[in-house]
């Protein structure tokens, strides 16, 4: 009986431990959805804009003097305008090109933000504080840790602001209408490049909480984001890539999975980048549109 009670509480632990990663997880994910219902590509450079995002913020914090509050407000106003600069900058010459361009692109940005980021803060690891405190509360014999419960509000906050304002706001009507329907939209003189831009934008906005996120829980250096980045993409698959709330719903789901692959299969730990990977190719195989995604109907 103990022995019982013994396993579930652990199980319960993992599943805790797995919701909080997941919400990491989520929050990059609902940044790659937006990216891609703005321009019906995967932003591979989605991690690394993150990890840049969060080096402004640790220098606001670090060197400016910042209260933490502020220098997150901030970095996220300094991220949309980043966003917003990139896609004018280095996007916005590729519109209209294959898809295959805009992945070489996306990934050319990867490498240069990347590097870039390097230049500037070095590849030493850095500690990026918590805002919120590191002991844990006990529910019900399981160890809940104040800062993953405050991993989840802000992912919750992240979502119900990107949802209400794609819902109802006119300006993200119109970003809405100017992904789905381009060329309508165009003809009811919406300016279909700028709702890219800001697009891009509130993308990098959402992925720079994402980053400020993760940064306390693994140190801080230019390569902190890909494995989280690879994660988001199976989240963002999995609930469906278009879907924002599918996105959440998939990062808590791999979150969890990876938390029990790492505790109970033998060499967990070195398996979680393989199981991500086995997520997406999965999905792709038995269920292209994701758990919320819609299906595409095509005539034959």
């Amino acid at each position: 009986m103990l022995l019982a009670a013994s396993v579930i509480q652990s199980f319960a632990q993992q599943v805790v431990s797995g919701v909080a990663a997941g919400a990491i997880y989520a929050s990059l994910a609902l940044a790659l959805v937006l990216i891609y219902r703005a321009m019906d590509v995967a932003n591979f450079a989605q991690g690394e804009m993150a990890m840049f995002a969060t080096f402004v913020a640790y220098t606001l914090i670090t060197q400016f003097h910042l209260p933490y509050l502020l220098a997150f407000v901030l970095t996220i106003l300094l991220a949309f305008a980043g966003g917003v600069i990139v896609e004018r900058a280095v996007v916005r010459p590729f519109e209209g090109a294959p898809v295959l361009t805009l992945v070489i692109v996306t990934l050319a940005l990867f490498s240069i933000v990347n590097g870039l980021a390097g230049l500037i803060w070095g590849y030493v690891f850095k500690t990026f504080d918590s805002p919120f405190p590191a002991r844990s509360i006990q529910v019900a014999g399981v160890f809940v840790g104040i800062q993953d419960l405050g991993v989840i509000a802000v992912t919750l906050v992240v979502l119900a602001v990107v949802f209400s304002f794609f819902r109802y706001t006119r300006l993200g009507l119109a970003m809405r209408a100017a992904a789905l329907y381009p060329e309508s939209s165009r003809l009811l003189g919406v300016r279909t490049s700028r709702m890219l831009a800001l697009g891009w934008g509130l993308a990098a906005a959402v992925g720079a909480v994402s980053g400020m996120m993760v940064a306390p829980i693994v140190f801080l250096d230019p390569n902190m984001m890909q494995p989280v980045l690879l994660f988001a993409f199976a989240a963002a698959v999995l609930g469906g890539i278009e879907s924002p709330v599918g996105s959440v719903i998939g990062g808590v789901i791999v979150g969890v999975l990876l938390a029990l692959v790492g505790t109970y299969l033998p060499g967990g730990q070195n398996l979680r980048i393989p199981f991500g990977l086995i997520v997406i190719v999965a999905v792709l195989l038995f269920r292209p549109a994701g758990l919320l995604g819609r299906r595409e109907m095509k005539r034959v």
